[in-house]
């Protein structure tokens, strides 16, 4: 099935390890077959893996744009994830980790990608309400 994506004007993405920017206006582009394919906003940078569910989503995010590194990438992975889990009480998040390993053992990346943002999500939830009762210049986002 054909993947269609939408354009913003100026808008970068990586497809197949090759970063693409779009033009001046607004444009659809057609996937005809499988491709390894992230948005800029998909796209992390090292720098920014600086919470525990987003140092998960680094390697995952890695593992998708560039299969020949996964084995280096998935131990990262393993040891980010069991870091997770060690800190998690939550059972609808855990639950959520098991999913996101076994689609990552089965190498379907794309799919683990759009479950850890579930976590980044109730981990940023989870910190705003840590960081509400600090004084301003204590926050850290």
């Amino acid at each position: 099935m054909p993947l269609k994506l939408s354009l913003k004007p100026g808008e970068r993405f990586v497809l197949n390890g090759a970063v693409l920017e779009n033009g001046d206006r607004r444009s659809n582009l057609v996937l005809q077959n499988h491709a390894a394919i992230l948005r800029e906003k998909d796209i992390m940078q090292e720098s920014e893996a600086n919470t525990p569910a987003r140092r998960v989503y680094f390697p995952v995010m890695l593992m998708y744009l560039d299969a020949e590194q996964s084995d280096k990438n998935y131990d990262e992975f393993v040891l980010r994830m069991s870091d997770f889990m060690s800190a998690v009480r939550n059972p609808e998040m855990l639950t959520q980790c098991v999913a996101i390993s076994r689609d990552v053992m089965a190498g379907e990346y794309y799919k683990a990608l759009n479950k850890c943002r579930k976590l980044m999500e109730y981990e940023e939830g989870r910190l705003a309400h840590v960081t509400d009762g600090l004084p301003a210049g204590v926050r850290t986002g």
